[in-house]
């Protein structure tokens, strides 16, 4: 079972349970959800303490992962009872294509002269689904992996009549305008225009959006890359469902009125 973590306000002087825990169903999937009452007066010792005796509740219900609020800044309370946040690495790369195809957008990249390069440490099933559907829609797609490469590029070849390059150099990778990394790889400088750290947990995202019906019913103040995150794990939702936004879509524009590039690295001009 998954765990949800929320702050509930202060009742201002009125009696209530600093931490809670209770059962709930969310879009039909079972979660534990636990509460921690905090306000803006309440010392952090004290929201230290909830915090830390609710992931013991957590940890005795049998919850080991959960999602967060946004701003969560207390893990290490949630490290010392074993209980760790929702891994978002599988969201992202099941998103690749389309966090490429938007940060592509966003940088005004053609999918015809764009080269796109694919980096990972195996032949992953995220990767390979990654790697066909962009290989559908762009010319010109690098893969780099240490095995495996070769029978996709064949079938790819034999059922769409599409082609990868192979092994390319580090030069090419360090040259590609597209650079989406399933493992991290120290060796490349990473200067691309846009580079997608699909093997990092921290990195930034752009909007993650849901059909309206589907949008309503979704709890407020929660990471909602985790939340998304752990609604696919448990079947209640799938990744065709999920929209990658843009800056216009989710939050305000840039100063010139273009969409800034969400992946792109700091300092690079559109």
């Amino acid at each position: 079972m998954i765990g949800m973590l929320t702050w509930t306000p202060a009742a201002g002087g009125l009696r209530q349970k600093s931490v809670t825990l209770e059962a709930r169903n969310l879009f039909h999937m079972r979660v534990a959800w636990t509460t921690v009452a905090r306000g803006p007066r309440t010392p952090e010792a004290v929201t230290r303490r909830r915090v830390l005796t609710a992931a013991k509740r957590l940890r005795r219900a049998g919850v080991t992962r959960v999602v967060l609020p946004e701003g969560f800044s207390y893990g290490a309370q949630l490290e010392k009872c074993g209980v760790a946040p929702v891994s978002t690495l599988p969201l992202r790369r099941a998103l690749a294509a389309d966090l490429t195809r938007t940060a592509m957008a966003a940088r005004y990249l053609s999918g015809g002269s764009a080269r796109v390069a694919v980096v990972g440490d195996q032949l992953s099933g995220e990767l390979v689904r990654a790697v066909t559907e962009l290989a559908l829609g762009h010319r010109y797609v690098l893969v780099d992996v240490p095995y495996g490469a070769e029978a996709l590029a064949a079938q790819l070849r034999r059922e769409y009549g599409v082609s990868l390059l192979l092994l390319p150099a580090r030069e090419q990778l360090e040259e590609a305008d597209v650079l989406v990394l399933f493992a991290a790889r120290t060796d490349l400088r990473r200067k691309n225009p846009v580079v997608l750290p699909l093997y990092d947990e921290t990195a930034p995202l752009p909007p993650l959006l849901l059909p309206p019906a589907l949008e309503d019913q979704l709890p407020q103040g929660l990471q909602r890359p985790q939340l998304l995150a752990a609604l696919v794990e448990g079947g209640v939702l799938r990744c065709g469902q999920i929209t990658v936004g843009t800056a216009e879509r989710g939050t305000a524009r840039s100063e010139t009125g273009k969409a800034p590039g969400i992946f792109a690295k700091p300092g690079a001009g559109a």
